[in-house]
């Protein structure tokens, strides 16, 4: 599994969350008569992987600090229905204002690991490594792409800044691939991923030579990825893209492509089901 580092904006996204719900003031917490201590518990609904605790952690950190926090399991764990994945104990009225922000972090990387966990052990057998895109939720993108990494699958680029991806647009506009690339010398622009996209098997040849280190098959049938992989004998690296699901990413990864990515991990994903219960002390 690849470098697990939290993000840098993590605790700013956070801040911006609680600032979402809660603004000027949690009205419904703040008629509880105060100094009232709580204790909580939250629960998983369904089978899942773990994913999202430092965001947890965080709402109650800025909320208040002196909430105390256990966890029962820790990120990339496979859950189970009923398990008790985390305890919580402190002010009655910041467990019920930082509820709500801290689960919705906790479902929707959840809900992204697991999603992807299940795409990476489709193809385990093949060696292939599973992308994310840059089909995310706004504000959540550095969040879903660790979750991402939590699931087993691998990053592409995170933004238009970090990595340069040539798409049929830009090759409408531009006229030509070459011209786009040959732009990046004469600016000295350095990344690590050039890549180009292509819509059939013609254009292969015109993208190698274009000095990319990597094409991207877009919507190409089995075939045509296998032809394609033929074709490029290893020259550089082979991306396959467009409508990948469940169903069929096992045939598009026995074609021998280094990379599948695919925007349903991060944004057809299904939030798993978390719920928060007060209770006694245990």
């Amino acid at each position: 599994m690849q470098n697990l580092r939290l993000p840098d904006d993590l605790s700013k996204v956070v801040e911006s969350a609680l600032l979402e719900d809660i603004g000027p003031g949690d009205i419904t917490a703040s008629l509880i008569e105060p100094g009232i201590q709580a204790f909580a518990r939250v629960l998983v609904r369904e089978s899942a992987i773990l994913c999202g605790s430092p965001w947890f952690n965080e709402v109650f950190n800025q909320l208040d600090n002196s909430v105390k926090l256990e966890w029962l399991a820790k990120e990339s764990d496979e859950i189970s229905p009923g398990q008790t994945v985390c305890k919580l104990s402190g002010a009655a009225t910041s467990l019920l204002s930082g509820e709500r922000t801290a689960l919705n972090f906790l479902q929707t990387l959840s809900g992204t690991a697991t999603a992807t966990r299940k795409f990476a052990d489709a193809v385990a057998e093949f060696g292939v490594r599973i992308l994310d895109t840059r089909k995310t939720i706004p504000g959540l993108r550095t969040a879903q792409k660790y979750a991402v990494r939590i699931g087993g699958g691998t990053n592409h680029r995170l933004g238009l800044y970090d990595g340069v991806l040539v798409k049929e647009n830009h090759q409408y506009i531009s006229q030509s691939t070459k011209s786009i690339v040959d732009q990046m010398g004469r600016r000295h622009i350095k990344v690590n991923l050039i890549e180009v996209e292509i819509e059939n098997l013609d254009e292969l040849e015109s993208a190698i030579a274009s000095g990319a280190n990597r094409v991207m098959l877009d919507n190409f049938s089995v075939s045509d990825i296998e032809a394609a992989v033929r074709q490029n004998n290893r020259r550089v690296e082979l991306e396959a893209s467009g409508n990948v699901d469940l169903n069929s990413i096992q045939a598009i990864a026995a074609t021998g492509v280094d990379f599948i990515s695919t925007g349903a991990i991060t944004k057809h994903l299904k939030a798993v089901d978390y719920t928060m219960l007060f209770d006694s002390e245990d």
